[in-house]
């Protein structure tokens, strides 16, 4: 019996390490966004933080606080922009990971589709071979009485 070889092997072995590609980039654009994410959300929290006034601060005191807070904010703002971009990269990244799946999967179907027919064929082959023997034994059966 033949073994099956898919004609297309290497263009899917192509689409798969493409696929895996991907997934690397797709996961390294998610660390960057968590990263981005956390960032944010410490600022965040620093605000909250320091942003209570107390009377028994002194004038420098709430200068240096005040100064501090505006700082924040700015990188709130900076960090929430930079935030966006890197959850649009990400979307990006997930659409072409998509595609390049759907591209992997459409070859690895037509290699099932393929090997199906191939094991099929074979197996009418086989049971033809089968017919033919089992039809010469009978043959040789009756010749022999």
């Amino acid at each position: 019996m033949e073994y099956y070889q898919f004609r297309l092997q290497k263009l899917l072995d192509i689409r798969a390490d493409k696929e895996e590609e991907s997934k690397r980039n797709f996961k390294e654009a998610q660390s960057e966004r968590l990263k981005v994410e956390e960032k944010l959300n410490n600022l965040k929290e620093n605000y909250t933080k320091y942003r209570e006034m107390s009377g028994e601060e002194s004038v420098i005191e709430r200068k240096i606080k005040h100064v501090y807070l505006n700082a924040i904010n700015y990188n709130i703002a900076e960090t929430s922009k930079e935030l966006k971009i890197k959850e649009r990269v990400l979307e990006e990244k997930r659409e072409d990971l998509k595609l390049k799946q759907i591209d992997r999967k459409t070859v690895e179907s037509l290699k099932e589709k393929q090997k199906a027919e191939f094991i099929k064929e074979q197996e009418l082959i086989e049971q033809k071979m089968n017919d033919e023997f089992a039809l010469y034994a009978f043959i040789r059966q009756q010749n022999s009485l």
